[in-house]
């Protein structure tokens, strides 16, 4: 796609509604003709969303210029789908209305074409005809240019925009069969076995049939993002002078108190200031259980308060809170496309003018090789009939909604196309220790000094790591705190990535960190060694401290192995893959942790930029290869990995980094993510076998006059609902 706008600009995002839509051709044309609009640098158009996502440079161009273009390329952008916060109640009736509408015109031609089915059967079956000749022409042109009106309206607007798409061949085929019976009842030359009225008539009542069934299937596609937005509250209660007013909860002022009652929906992410209740988080995070949460814990926008009243300070709101957060991921992995989509999209382009020339060989080829036009006529309107784009169009985006949404529900953000396409191909998969493996909140297990003086060395490290944000240093803070401990003023303080940190306390230089940190220091930590290795056993993390060049002692910190782990890591083995560690930690503690999970493969002391280089020795030993982190710290290896996991907190930084995000740290969800990913694209393999086996059959079928106009309406009303419906048995899938 041509961009014409330059990346050193400010570029903004346009999420549309789009109606009017009837098949893939559709679809690609109108990114083609969004594309050519000068400013735009992106457009991704969904048929199954029915939604355009377009990226360009404000100073360019202006949405009502990219509305308009959408309007001149035949179709209406929909105001009541559109943008972050849409009108749910507003699209619901319409589509509702729509739905009433499109069911009253097709029993409307049903009922109109009925007779002729009746008078076609009673032919073949040798009878004679029931109806007039002048009568069939009456009931087939009411359905052909009255309930089929809009076929030709969207046949136009396909031409007018330079391309073909369904609807120009749905014309072409029931156009071709009225008109040559028409020509037949005007001339007077109306007998036996010479009108397809009943054909033309079938045809598009079958096909709109099908638009029906495909239309509801593609509506509970999409339940699982109007799901996710019926979670966000229109209202927030606030404090303000005093009183309690209500506003609009994306008005709501970082800081400001919110007030929830019990049963009601949490409007804003924020930290709740005062009271004590229960959350059901389930519809965001996927867990199924209440969590309690009071004073000082973090509450998200979309889960539902208890028995509690709750006071909460803002601190995200709208469309940054969590919930908005996941719409946007949600609806933009949606609108990407998979790597296989870019050969469907090619097929699509030339779909149409491919199959009206092979119609037209196929009239010309029974004329002239057999003599037989009249087979011939009704071969190649057959031709014209049963080629469908719309199975191929719907094969890949119609996967995708449902598993994106299905994986939303159970706490899993899948963040595009690409990455639901490689997470299914994973071989092997690391995981970081710290956070991940285990819980993150370490706690202070012992102290051991090299001079028996355990407060004095407490009250040090605690000092040093005031102003840490490592889980390690806050941990013995806290500890450090509990015991009463004064802490002395910290200066000079810095970290060092994956080693430890440098600060002064006292007017000593204190040096806190790994055994190769001590190393690196030119520090011995011999004389502590045996107790060290008394600690690591058990699965400990130490912090080695040295004062002034001198070893001084170390902490023990224990890390509880998360409850989930042990199962994780044997489903993720009962799947085929092979799970390593890469760790900070020093080896005798990293492979006790290991052993605890069931993990054999264990790299251990390394750096963050190490872990890297572990990824490329495990991608060149295996293929395809994840590594599971919290998304901050883990952000180099997330990056390095075929895909990234991020686990828990649902951060922006996890969320760029990482092609999965887990909405909660367990680590239950990696295989179940893995999981979903493979069904989702057995899915859409299953769907892009269809839809090329069926045309590959269904065209060389009809070219040999072995299908009816009548059946090929039939085949090719079928393809696209069953493409649909196969997607949305997706739903059925639950984590074992």
């Amino acid at each position: 796609m041509t961009s014409h706008s330059s990346p050193a600009k400010d570029l903004a995002d346009l999420s549309l509604g789009i109606n009017g839509m009837t098949c893939a051709a559709c679809s690609t044309r109108l990114e083609r003709v969004l594309g050519r609009v000068e400013g735009v640098e992106r457009a991704l158009v969904s048929l199954a969303a029915e939604r355009a996502d377009i990226r360009y440079d404000p100073a360019l161009v202006s949405p009502p210029t990219l509305e308009a273009a959408i309007v001149k390329a035949g179709f209406a952008p929909d105001p009541a789908r559109s943008g972050e916060d849409e009108d749910l109640d507003r699209a619901e009736a319409d589509r509702i209305r729509r739905d009433r509408r499109d069911l009253g015109l097709l029993a409307l031609s049903a009922l109109l074409a009925l007779p002729l089915m009746l008078d076609m059967g009673l032919e073949m079956a040798g009878g004679h005809a029931l109806l007039p000749p002048w009568t069939q022409l009456i009931l087939a042109a009411l359905v052909q240019f009255g309930i089929g009106a809009r076929f030709y309206r969207g046949a136009w607007a396909s031409l007018r925009g330079g391309a073909g798409n369904m609807d120009v061949l749905v014309v072409l085929g029931t156009s071709a069969a009225f008109g040559l019976s028409a020509y037949r009842v005007l001339s007077g030359d109306a007998h036996h076995g010479t009108l397809y009225f009943e054909g033309s008539a079938v045809v598009i009542t079958l096909v709109l049939l099908g638009k029906t069934l495909e239309n509801r299937a593609r509506h509970s596609a999409a339940g699982a993002i109007r799901a996710l937005m019926r979670l966000k509250p229109a209202t927030a209660r606030v404090e303000r002078d005093g009183l309690e007013i209500e506003v609009p909860a994306a008005l709501v002022g970082i800081g400001e108190t919110v007030l929830i009652r019990p049963g009601e929906r949490v409007p804003v992410d924020g930290t709740i200031s005062a009271g004590d209740s229960t959350l059901d988080e389930s519809l965001v995070t996927g867990e199924s259980l209440p969590v309690g949460r009071g004073a000082g814990d973090m509450v998200v926008a979309g889960s539902v308060n208890g028995e509690g009243l709750l006071r909460v300070a803002a601190t995200r709101v709208g469309a940054e809170s969590t919930i908005g957060r996941i719409i946007r991921l949600v609806r933009g992995a949606q609108a990407s496309k998979a790597p296989v989509q870019a050969l469907v999209d090619r097929v699509s382009a030339i779909f149409v003018p491919v199959v009206v020339a092979l119609a037209a060989a196929t009239f010309l080829g029974w004329w002239g090789l057999a003599g037989d036009s009249t087979t011939g006529f009704v071969a190649a309107v057959s031709v014209l009939v049963v080629a469908c784009p719309c199975a191929l169009g719907l094969a890949t985006p119609a996967g995708l909604m449902v598993g994106t949404g299905l994986a939303a529900r159970h706490g899993i953000l899948i963040k595009d196309a690409e990455a639901l396409e490689r997470a299914h191909k994973v071989a092997a998969i690391a995981f970081d220790k710290t956070g991940t493996l285990t819980e993150g909140r370490p706690a202070l297990a012992a102290v051991c000094a090299l001079d028996g003086d355990r407060t004095a060395l407490l009250r040090l490290v605690a000092s040093a790591q005031q102003g840490s944000e490592h889980p390690l240093g806050r941990a013995t803070v806290a500890a450090a705190t509990s015991e009463g401990l004064g802490l002395d003023p910290v200066s000079e303080f810095r970290a060092l990535p994956g080693r430890g940190l440098t600060a002064i306390v006292a007017e000593r230089t204190i040096v806190i960190g790994s055994r190769r940190l001590m190393t690196e220091s030119g520090i011995d930590p011999a004389p502590l060694a045996e107790a060290a290795e008394a600690e690591e056993a058990l699965g400990h993390t130490l912090m080695w401290v040295a004062a002034d060049k001198a070893l001084i002692g170390f902490v023990s910190l224990a890390d509880p192995v998360r409850p989930t782990a042990v199962a994780a890591v044997a489903a993720l083995k009962r799947m085929g893959l092979v799970p390593a560690m890469l760790t900070g930690d020093s080896p005798r503690a990293a492979r006790a942790v290991a052993a605890k999970v069931g993990i054999d493969r264990v790299s251990a002391g390394i750096l963050p930029e190490d872990k890297v280089a572990e990824l490329a020795r495990l991608k060149s030993e295996f293929g395809v290869v994840a590594m599971v982190g919290d998304g901050i710290n883990d952000a180099p290896a997330l990056a390095a990995a075929d895909i990234g996991i991020a686990m828990g907190g649902g951060s922006d930084a996890a969320m760029q980094a990482a092609g999965l995000t887990l909405m909660r740290s367990d680590p239950a969800l990696v295989p179940q993510a893995l999981a979903i990913s493979r069904a989702t694209s057995r899915k859409i393999s299953q769907n892009l076998v269809w839809a090329f086996a069926y045309n590959l059959i269904a065209l060389p079928a009809a070219a040999a006059g072995l299908l009816s106009p009548a059946l090929a309406g039939a085949a090719m009303a079928l393809s696209s609902v069953s493409v649909v419906t196969n997607a949305l048995l997706l739903k059925r899938w639950r984590p074992s």
